[in-house]
């Protein structure tokens, strides 16, 4: 592993800490969702995607490796995908409280799962629902889906990818006989060759990509760590939800979605003042927090969200056979926290929005952003390491802590506090990914995305799906959500 997934693998060890999870609720004839059909779209993708059916081994801090066993036959692979694939008879809510506040799903052993309830739940239809469709014969009933997929092996962008190719082979012309066909030919492709071990391209891509490995020369080296240096100081933040320590760690999912109609008029207020729905969504959270807080404002509102690197990738064909890898940045919005004397924050809602898109344009499009993101998982994969090492001490008896300095060293820099209030995952217009119309007659019609959170952990997601705008949370903050649902009506029309 580089530092990027050992700093998410190491955490998720003792609960599943940031393990993904994406539901989407669907109509689609039981025929379609049969078990056997199922498990062979399963297998299917698990063979382009070897990372999903890999494990780990850990030989110590600094040596983490995904390890692949390609299935030996056909019949192994469905086997394998039959493993790793779960019916219920729940409704979506009790899907997701088990995924997030129950026993963890996954493990080092099982990297990805599926889990598929057949009759649903009417709490994930949309309203008003839609009437069971009759084809030929046979109604279309509401289906729940959760993919589960530890952190450390992809990301959100990952997650979403793979949901449009299930519900394409799910929903698309071949029957059973086609889709075993083309899980023959994959497996012979891949893994039916004399001598070779059936290493998939991911291998190569994350030695690739290692974030140590910078191949640059002494004096770039510098300069981009002074560039990274001078940029962390600036990371001004002093707001903070308030601890929730020795109380367990429960996640509850608040989601609200804007019709079709009003999405769009939405989305044109946003272009009128010159701000994508993202960096409204910045804004909101900042007079939410302000609001709910009352907090006076003398430190600013630091707010953290992924960036994808997608785009800053090498084109070689080993970094495209698969979807699946962590290529993500992180960088901060910082906006302050006071509000003005009017009652009337109209002007300043849309001033903080233009200055969330400001931040997040100069960090998208920086020139040294290949620089920054390597030098700042090299740093999360330090302090990963660190915390695992002592977490494993104390849980061993052997942890003795540092020894307190009895004077402090002089210094002429003083250190500026760095407190995240919240992680946003802006993830866009999911309708460019899922091609809805390559799914036959299953019809999508909800998505709900997130993952398993720290004790007080607050990550808010922002989309567009099938021409709704989505704001969901995985949080505690009852009345910071208030005030954001509230500021959707205020701000947005």
């Amino acid at each position: 592993m580089g530092d990027t997934e050992a700093s998410y693998f190491l955490p998720s060890r003792e609960n599943g800490v940031n393990d993904m999870y994406l539901h989407l609720g669907f109509t689609a004839p039981p025929r379609l969702t049969s078990r056997s059909r199922v498990s062979l779209v399963w297998a299917l993708l698990r063979l382009r995607h070897p990372i999903l059916a890999s494990h780990v081994t850990m030989h110590d801090y600094k040596d983490i490796r995904f390890v692949y066993n390609g299935p030996a036959s056909v019949e192994e692979a469905i086997d394998d995908a039959n493993r790793n694939l779960e019916y219920k008879n729940e409704k979506k809510d009790d899907l997701l409280d088990g995924y997030l506040n129950g026993p963890r799903t996954l493990s080092n052993e099982r990297l990805s799962y599926l889990i598929i309830s057949p009759t649903g739940s009417n709490d994930s239809m949309p309203s008003p629902p839609p009437s069971p469709r009759d084809n030929g014969n046979c109604l279309s009933n509401n289906h729940d889906i959760l993919i589960c997929a530890t952190h450390f092996i992809g990301d959100g962008m990952a997650l979403n990818n793979l949901g449009n190719d299930f519900f394409t082979l799910l929903g698309g012309p071949n029957d059973e006989a086609a889709l075993r066909h083309l899980l023959k030919e994959e497996w012979n492709r891949r893994c039916n060759k004399p001598g070779d071990v059936c290493l998939p391209h991911f291998v190569r891509l994350i030695v690739a990509n290692s974030v140590s490995d910078l191949g640059i020369d002494a004096f770039r080296g510098a300069a981009s760590r002074v560039d990274f240096q001078n940029v962390q100081r600036k990371q001004i933040g002093g707001q903070a939800f308030p601890k929730q320590s020795g109380k367990p760690r429960h996640t509850v999912i608040r989601i609200v979605s804007i019709d079709e109609d009003r999405t769009k008029q939405m989305l044109k207020t946003c272009k009128a003042n010159r701000v994508s729905i993202s960096s409204a969504i910045f804004a909101l959270c900042n007079i939410a927090w302000a609001r709910a807080s009352q907090n006076r404002g003398e430190l600013p509102s630091l707010m953290y969200s992924a960036l994808n690197l997608r785009p800053n990738l090498r084109a070689e064909k080993a970094l495209n056979d698969s979807y699946w890898f962590l290529a993500i940045g992180y960088f901060n919005i910082i906006l302050p926290t006071f509000l003005p004397q009017s009652k009337d924050l109209s002007k300043t809602f849309w001033h903080r929005a233009r200055l969330a898109k400001e931040q997040s344009t100069v960090a998208a499009k920086s020139p040294m952003i290949v620089s920054r993101s390597r030098l700042m998982a090299e740093e999360r994969g330090i302090r990963a390491r660190a915390w695992a090492k002592e977490d494993d001490d104390k849980a061993n008896g052997v942890w003795t802590p540092p020894p307190s300095s009895t004077s402090k060293a002089k210094t002429s820099e003083v250190k500026v506090p760095s407190t995240a209030l919240i992680g946003l995952s802006l993830l866009g217009n999911l309708d460019g990914i899922y091609k809805h119309l390559n799914y036959g007659e299953i019809k999508l019609h909800t998505l709900t995305t997130g993952s398993r959170q720290r004790s007080g952990g607050m990550l808010l997601f922002g989309y567009t799906f099938v021409g709704k705008l989505w704001i969901n949370i995985g949080a505690h903050g009852e009345k910071f959500w208030e005030e954001v649902v509230a500021g959707v009506d205020e701000f947005l029309g």
